[in-house]
């Protein structure tokens, strides 16, 4: 299987594999990720403009701007500027261990589909589409862009990135989601695709991973997508008695026969570092899509996006409570 290029896309050249991506994309999820928007967050916008004086019955005091109003004495407010064209960043966990899949695809071909899912929708609205990739013992930064040609050039660069190596002290996911809150942008969508496995796994759901207190400093400025993509193989293994493994991170490898109590300690260990890793996210108040190289990922993100307007929705309906009857 050529990496990057999901099922259902018939090899060829890497351009014929982006247009039919992008044609995927385009008919089965225009539409759901965002729609028409005065600005990013609900409201007339998130970044700052000029500011006026105070209108008393029609301005919101929580916009009262105080520096200017110390100065002049005279009530001000600070007008917000509608976020009609936004970056999106992205970070791209290409390390070792997403070179892996038993299934319909790799775990690596799951990042390039759902950042291009991102992106292409993105860029329908006009907003610019950046990434940072985690490869091999360098973090490295593409920077953001409007319009197709660039976002073709993106997940281009992406998909022909060679297998990553086991090198010593890689950087972490940890320092690509620090890289990415570290930058002052605007504010817009931060989107974060990594299988989350650490060298040592955190299994224990009360110990924080190292990447939590970094999602959480990028949640507070951004809205943010935890993408988590995962092989059916990492959470359970088959009855196939003496195999070796290699861990990909680390380049080592040993024999070990699976009988079934490993295998059903194996299957515990699994669950418990994916429950800790979904608890983790949820701490963190970030937005939590689970991709499997075994599953239609197409309808996944749509079903995932559908939810999430589900509970916004429910989220946001006026109370009826002391309404009168």
């Amino acid at each position: 299987m050529t990496p990057g290029i999901p099922p259902g896309i018939p090899l060829g050249t890497a351009e014929q594999a982006l247009r039919r991506l992008e044609l995927t994309i385009v008919r089965r999820l225009d539409g759901l990720l965002h729609g028409a928007y005065q600005g990013f967050l609900p409201g007339p916008g998130t970044e700052f403009g000029d500011s006026r004086v105070y209108v008393p019955g029609e301005d919101d005091i929580r916009r009262m701007d105080w520096a200017v109003t110390a100065r002049t004495t005279v009530p001000h407010v600070r007008d917000l500027i509608a976020d009609r064209e936004l970056e999106t960043w992205a970070l791209a966990d290409l390390s070792p261990s997403m070179d892996f899949g038993t299934a319909r695809l790799e775990k690596r071909d799951l990042v390039v589909a759902a950042i291009g899912a991102v992106g292409f929708l993105a860029a329908r609205i006009g907003n610019r589409f950046g990434a940072y990739v985690l490869h091999d013992e360098y973090v490295h930064r593409m920077p953001a862009r409007g319009g197709r040609p660039a976002l073709h050039g993106l997940l281009h660069s992406l998909m022909a990135a060679p297998r990553s190596r086991a090198v010593a002290d890689a950087p972490g996911l940890a320092e690509g989601i620090e890289l990415l809150a570290s930058a002052r942008r605007r504010h817009g969508l931060r989107v974060i695709v990594s299988d989350f496995l650490d060298p040592a796994p955190t299994l224990d759901a009360d110990v924080e991973p190292p990447w939590e207190r970094p999602i959480r400093r990028l949640a507070a400025r951004h809205q943010v997508l935890a993408v988590e993509v995962i092989d059916p193989r990492e959470l359970e293994l088959p009855p196939v008695g003496l195999v070796s493994l290699t861990d990909p991170e680390t380049g080592r490898g040993r024999e070990v026969r699976l009988t079934p109590k490993l295998r059903g300690a194996y299957a515990e260990a699994a669950a418990a570092q994916r429950a800790a890793t979904r608890l983790a996210l949820r701490r963190c108040g970030v937005a939590h899509l689970v991709l499997r190289t075994d599953r239609d990922w197409v309808f996944d993100i749509a079903q995932f996006v559908l939810r999430q307007r589900r509970t916004a929705h429910l989220v946001h309906r006026p109370s009826r409570a002391g309404a009168t009857r």
